[in-house]
């Protein structure tokens, strides 16, 4: 098997201006923080985020590489809302697409089918389809004939996720209690990488029947990254939690662009 391990520079480079770049985790968690930090100190600008969002939204929202974003939601988890991402919404800086959360995993479950949508009962009665005029519906073609929302396909260039174990040619393993949809966001795009907390042997990954936790094979990978707290300041459990003073550090630190602009060369140094 080919043996994957880049840096996470290597990985920064295979992003260009304009992308669609799909972050996996969730909210505050399991956010690949070592490789969105080499993106941040990249050039690359004019990006479509594609991402249940945490602080990776709001770091690249503040570092202005962001022109689009496609999400569920923005949240700290701990904290509801991030700064950094609200005040680049209120500014008029990002064109926002705010999806139900459903109706975004099967955006990128399309994807990954190489379909060109797939058909849901999520958003229908709200206001998601009235702010995504570019989501339509479709009739059911049996008896019933139900009108159903036709979610498009979120294709990726770049996915990029976290995980706690990988061997070197890319088969992955979570040890916390969901996978985030990680699978799906690496399936739907071009390219997929993956930073983790240990490069193991193959075998180790197996060792105590934890075949269940093998949700991201080889066939799903470009590259893997070693990066022990690569998720950090979000939560990669069992590995650790939440750094909820650092997190607190870093939403008080929107409202003084002194203390963000120390906190930011911290964080990306």
């Amino acid at each position: 098997m080919r043996d994957k391990r880049l840096s996470a520079f290597d990985v920064a480079a295979e992003i260009r201006d304009g992308m669609t770049l799909g972050v996996g985790g969730w909210g505050s968690r399991r956010k690949p923080m070592a490789l969105l930090r080499a993106i941040l100190r990249s050039s690359v600008k004019d990006l479509t985020i594609v991402s249940y969002g945490g602080p990776d939204v709001g770091l690249l929202c503040a570092a202005g590489k962001v022109r689009r974003l496609v999400t569920g939601f923005v949240s700290l988890d701990s904290i509801p809302l991030d700064p950094h991402y609200r005040a680049a919404r209120q500014q008029g800086r990002v064109e926002a697409v705010e999806l139900d959360e459903g109706m975004l995993q099967w955006g990128l479950y399309a994807a990954s089918l190489r379909l060109p949508f797939l058909p849901t009962r999520a958003g229908l009665g709200s206001d998601v389809l009235a702010l995504a005029p570019h989501v339509r519906t479709v009739r059911s073609p049996y008896e019933d004939g139900e009108e159903l929302v036709a979610v498009p396909a979120i294709r990726l260039d770049v996915a990029i996720c976290h995980l706690n174990r990988a061997d070197a040619s890319g088969n992955a393993q979570f040890l916390g209690p969901d996978l985030y949809f990680d699978d799906l966001f690496l399936g739907a795009a071009a390219r997929r990488f993956i930073s983790v907390e240990q490069v193991v042997p193959t075998a180790e990954l197996l060792a105590g029947g934890s075949i269940h936790t093998m949700k991201i094979h080889r066939g799903l990978v470009d590259g893997v990254v070693e990066a022990p707290r690569g998720a950090h300041f979000t939560e990669c459990v069992p590995d650790y939690g939440r750094d909820e003073a650092m997190q607190a550090r870093y939403v008080a630190a929107a409202a003084d662009p002194a203390a963000w602009n120390a906190f930011y060369s911290e964080l990306v140094s």
